[in-house]
């Protein structure tokens, strides 16, 4: 018989997902749940009321996240010889920015709403044919009076209320700005701007006087691949193709931030790019595509949820000649998980005009297109698989979650909620539990832990209410194996080892519990 608690026998009813009963609000709901209870994430400041869009990671966050990215820096790095890392500053030269077009392009359409005052993208709301009429309440309270109006030729509606009356669009900067020096601008600001002055002729004496010490927190980890090859290429002596790979903070002044972490302004991406030959950018492309798709499906549980979609040409990027997507089927729909661009030589080539400096390769034994002649020098084109951390840990949680039912030896129905994540991206590898906290047991069972500990394995000692409970926290936060020491431990030095999945338990020797855990960790089927 298979134990959700070790006290109740249970027959467990395997892979009843939540998300197929619940509605996708239900499912959120129970993530973000589940995430602060446990000890996942909270919200930032929340004592303070919290601050919009902003998340910390608690004890458990931080291991889940850490875990994720080891697996993709094992994955991108350790694993290839083609690849090597950096960790660059957050803050760049603001060249850097204006080159690769971020501070005259990075922006996004905003929108007020001019019932009920909501700021929204106008490329993220809800399209209607013009001329549709459109119900709405007034102030965008259900309390309002009923008005009726219809849809302008831009074809779209305010995303809350749903009035088609709005502001004109106008363009919104995503990146944040700050000032680099011990002085503050503002008092050379206040002392320039005169009264007699039109509010172009202010504005454009600000926005001078900011620039002398204006920086930016940057709005993506790509560029300072781009600005370090040279650097990197030649102090690693690296030979094309190869990667730079980086995992980082970023951030975007986002006019609508939703779904929890999936859309903040400051967000963690783990991103690559791969240097090629030119004329071989497709044949890499097909190659990182295969690659992303597959590491995905290789810690999820349901593959089916994981898609690669091609960008249109009216999607496309200016520099860019292909791009796919790899997205999750969220509850609210498809969402982008990684983009996979092919960048051409745009951003080489864009720096180097800027700054001067040769970001090319010379391959000696290639022979030069345009004469013949061996020796080939080249601006390479660039592969960019360009992964979401954040959302990668709100991709795994959703994949991960289940409620399970299933029925005691008495009949009666029970349920539990178990997190089935992959035991690498588990916060705890294991959790040792005494069954109770005297006769010898807590010391047998420290012992275990630090043996485990010293093999490098998170796990935990938990000797807090009854056994059944400590089985569902742990099913719960996704630690994969409980190992329970009782009176018969201390008699033949065993213990049982309990699986999370399956609630299967079986007796393992002391001895061989490191080597148990680590062959399941690390198996392609890691439950008993």
């Amino acid at each position: 018989m298979e134990s959700f608690g070790g006290v109740l026998q249970l027959t467990v009813r395997l892979g009843q997902v939540f998300m197929n009963s619940e509605t996708s609000n239900d499912l959120m709901s129970k993530i973000v749940s589940l995430c602060k209870r446990r000890g996942f994430i909270f919200q930032s400041s929340e004592i303070y009321g919290g601050l919009r869009s902003c998340y910390d990671y608690g004890p458990l966050g931080v291991e889940l996240k850490r875990n994720i990215a080891n697996e993709w820096w094992k994955a991108m790095v350790y694993e290839r010889e083609d690849i090597v890392g950096i960790d660059a500053s957050i803050m760049m030269h603001p060249r850097v920015w204006q080159t690769s077009g971020h501070l005259s392009g990075f922006s996004d359409p905003l929108v007020d709403c001019l019932n009920c005052r909501e700021r929204f993208r106008a490329d993220k709301a809800p399209q209607h044919k013009p001329g549709t009429e459109m119900t709405f309440h007034k102030g965008g309270k259900n309390s309002g009076e009923k008005l009726r109006a219809a849809v302008s030729e831009r074809g779209y509606v305010c995303p809350v209320c749903s009035c088609p009356n709005l502001s004109a669009e106008r363009q919104f900067n995503l990146m944040f700005k700050t000032n680099l020096g011990p002085v503050d601008p503002t008092l050379e600001m206040l002392a320039a701007v005169e009264p007699s002055m039109t509010p172009e002729q202010k504005r454009a004496t600000v926005d001078e006087i900011a620039a002398k010490s204006a920086v930016y927190l940057r709005p993506e980890t790509a560029q300072a691949m781009f600005v370090q090859f040279l650097n990197v290429q030649q102090s690693m002596s690296m030979k094309i193709p190869f990667g730079i790979a980086q995992v980082g903070k970023s951030f975007r002044n986002e006019i609508v931030v939703e779904h929890f972490i999936f859309r903040s302004c400051e967000f963690e991406q783990m991103e690559m790019e791969y240097f090629c030959e030119p004329g071989t950018q497709n044949e890499w492309m097909k190659y990182w595509c295969g690659e992303r798709m597959a590491w995905y499906k290789r810690f999820s549980n349901k593959d089916d949820n994981f898609r690669l979609r091609p960008h249109s040409e009216d999607e496309l990027a200016h520099y860019s000649d292909s791009c796919f997507d790899v997205e999750y089927l969220y509850p609210w729909g498809w969402g982008e998980l990684e983009g996979i661009a092919s960048r051409t030589d745009y951003d080489l080539s864009k720096h180097a005009e800027a700054t001067g400096v040769k970001l090319s390769y010379f391959d000696q034994n290639k022979p030069d297109p345009s004469t013949g002649k061996n020796g080939w020098r080249y601006t390479p084109y660039v592969i960019e698989p360009a992964a979401g951390l954040t959302r990668s840990v709100l991709c795994f949680l959703l994949d991960a979650y289940h409620e399970e039912k299933g029925v005691d030896h008495e009949g009666q129905e029970k349920s539990r909620v178990v997190l089935k994540l992959h035991p690498k991206f588990s916060p705890y590898k294991a959790a040792i539990l005494p069954l109770v906290k005297k006769d010898g047991l807590p010391e047998k069972a420290r012992s275990i832990v630090k043996t485990l500990r010293r093999a490098g394995l998170n796990v935990s000692y938990d000797e807090q209410q009854s056994i059944g409970k400590r089985y569902a926290r742990h099913d719960e936060i996704g630690t994969p194996f409980c190992l329970t020491v009782d009176m018969q431990s201390l008699d033949d030095n065993t213990v049982t080892i309990r699986d999370r999945d399956t609630a299967v338990q079986q007796r393992i020797k002391i001895d061989d519990v490191l080597a148990t855990v680590l062959n399941r960790i690390n198996s392609d089927k890691p439950s008993c």
